[in-house]
């Protein structure tokens, strides 16, 4: 197991806190909580965007379907 640290808990408002020893400071200004038994778990929020989602999806093996000249718009349409 790694380093570790007693600390102080606190009431802030209605909450439970804890203040972070700076050895232990997470990157960034959110974080991810989780409860496992009785350990609390806590972690960097992963910042995501839409190109970290396009690099976990499946390729797409399927064929586009043609366009349907029927459902094109009739007269030219300004944009």
């Amino acid at each position: 197991m790694g380093e570790e640290r007693h600390v102080r808990l606190f009431k802030n408002g209605r909450n439970q806190a804890v203040r972070i020893p700076v050895e232990f400071e997470l990157p960034g200004d959110e974080a991810i909580m989780r409860k496992e038994g009785d350990r609390l778990i806590t972690e960097p929020a992963k910042k995501s965007d839409l190109l970290d989602w396009l690099k976990t999806i499946e390729p797409w093996d399927e064929e586009f379907p043609d366009v349907d000249e029927d459902l094109l718009p009739v007269e030219d349409v300004e944009l």
